[in-house]
């Protein structure tokens, strides 16, 4: 079942790009301005956000980054295919699965170089909105790209552990009609009516302070950490306080958007270890983020240079938006792995 809509989604998505191509030389550009740059995987990856690699709960390379705990202390582990049971180990790291572009004009592409595309499917821009003279409210889309860098480097040869797939645009959100319409969203989150309340808003500073201490709260799955409200699972930013925050918050929303739709599956904890899992209400400690563009973060803070969703702005973030060509933002994805070493299929 999994396997048949991934070959949907990306049949829908060729035939979108191969008609973007077709209009691209007489598209009206009418759009924000279009910038990027392809990633360079040696140097604007932070590949020190893979670790702490950890072996039948020992941390064998700890690099002195943060784990969220879910990793097995048993010494052995096992897993049933095809009727064969087959003995392993049980290993923990993190691994860089996906890249998320949160974009202002529809069919800009800053991991591609800042192609542009015109398939002839109209799409909202980007907007910025002023209500009651302090608060901004804003619009973006989203591109989420399949990008299991460790596999298609080779940087671990015939591991049944990491994602056995290469790089793939897996969805836009142009051609998405939930995404710019927050009261259609309320398909895939009903659950936003119980958070509404004054008390319900005000409990996502406790995430925030979580978040920017270690890993939110999956208690409070109804915050975005120091970045506001997860709901609605749509592109509007109801406060907007930058680009980068507003980019963040969006790149928790779209991974959240992912999980209720079944598109993207757990593969962490006990219930990880033997293959993926279904995972509606996202595991907010199970990811961790760092910028690609418009300027990559590689430069350490406290010996990191990734953090968990949720975590402020306001250190990291900040000379990372600037007019004209930094006001795209493109952001790799670390998703935990729990795994059984040599049993996995």
């Amino acid at each position: 079942m999994h396997s048949t809509i991934t070959l949907i989604r990306r049949i829908f998505v060729t035939l979108t790009l191969l008609v973007g191509f077709v209009g691209l030389a007489t598209a009206q550009d009418t759009s924000p301005t279009c910038n990027g740059k392809f990633m360079n995987p040696i140097t604007d990856v932070c590949w020190s956000c893979v670790f702490p690699i950890k072996i039948s709960g020992v941390n064998f390379f700890p690099g002195g980054q943060e784990d969220n705990g879910s990793t097995s202390s048993r010494i052995f582990c096992a897993c049933g295919n095809n009727g064969v049971i087959k003995a392993g180990v049980p290993i923990s790291f993190w691994e860089p699965a996906r890249t998320v572009e949160v974009v202002r004009g529809p069919y800009c592409f800053p991991s591609l170089g800042g192609l542009r595309l015109d398939p002839g499917i109209d799409a909202p821009a980007h907007t910025r909105n002023v209500q009651k003279s302090t608060t901004k409210s804003s619009f973006y889309q989203v591109h989420w790209y399949v990008n299991p860098l460790m596999f298609w480097l080779e940087v671990l040869i015939d591991n049944g552990c990491l994602e056995q797939n290469v790089f793939d645009l897996a969805y836009l959100t142009e051609v998405d009609p939930l995404w710019n319409d927050s009261e259609m969203t309320f398909i895939l989150n009903p659950d936003v009516s119980l958070f509404t309340s004054i008390v319900a808003q005000a409990a996502c500073a406790v995430d925030c302070v979580a978040a920017t201490a270690g890993f939110p709260l999956n208690e409070l799955f109804w915050c975005a950490g120091c970045q506001g409200s997860m709901y609605p699972l749509s592109g509007w930013v109801g406060s907007h306080v930058g680009g980068v925050q507003a980019s963040s918050l969006l790149a928790q929303r779209f991974t959240n958007k992912m999980h209720r739709e079944g598109l993207i599956w757990a593969a962490s904890g006990s219930d990880g270890m033997c293959g993926f899992y279904p995972q509606p209400l996202m595991d907010k400690t199970n990811y961790k983020y760092q910028m690609l563009y418009p300027v990559r973060q590689t430069e350490k803070i406290n010996g990191r240079c990734c953090q968990p969703y949720g975590r402020t702005t306001t250190i990291w973030g900040a000379g990372k938006e600037f007019p004209y060509k930094g006001e795209d933002f493109s952001y790799q994805v670390f998703r935990k792995r729990d795994c059984c070493q040599g049993a996995f299929p």
